[in-house]
């Protein structure tokens, strides 16, 4: 499961604004809404849902809200930096800055499992939040998030 698969530059915003952990997933339900052709409402309304089960904040200033939705023609990813680190519940009690947004077809099953991982396994990557923390507009964090993606490909 490749990033590309999941974003592209129009699903990557920089420097969000959001007041808290409700607005967050305001903002970024609306993003997903334009990409994945969905109603924004549904959207905030399953990343809430999602939240109330438990934090998707995973600490280190990440947060990996994610859920499922009836008839999504595929898997769809929202990434966002927000302009300052909010309150997101965290596991870790830090402050998230750095925002994955994981929607799934609720048919999705491993697919789900398997994105989740993919997406995890790249923000736990110090090295990548860095870069990203240091970027300043959406096609250079695309960049930064799909970097491995082209270094597996040419290896």
């Amino acid at each position: 499961m490749d990033i590309t698969e999941l974003l592209n530059v129009d699903s990557v915003v920089s420097h969000l604004k959001a007041t808290g952990k409700k607005h967050a997933l305001q903002e970024l339900a609306a993003i997903a809404a334009k990409t994945s052709g969905r109603e924004e409402r549904e959207i905030f309304d399953i990343l809430l849902e999602r939240e109330r089960l438990g934090t998707t904040g995973v600490g280190h200033g990440i947060a990996i809200p994610h859920g499922k939705l009836k008839d999504l023609d595929r898997l769809h990813g929202v990434f966002a930096q927000l302009e300052r680190p909010i309150d997101f519940d965290a596991i870790d009690d830090e402050p998230v800055d750095l925002v994955f947004v994981l929607l799934a077809p609720e048919t999705a099953g491993a697919d789900h499992l398997k994105a989740l991982a993919r997406v995890s396994r790249l923000l736990r990557d110090n090295a990548v939040c860095e870069k990203i923390r240091g970027c300043d507009n959406p096609d250079a964090i695309y960049a930064v998030l799909t970097e491995q993606t082209a270094t597996s490909h040419a290896a």
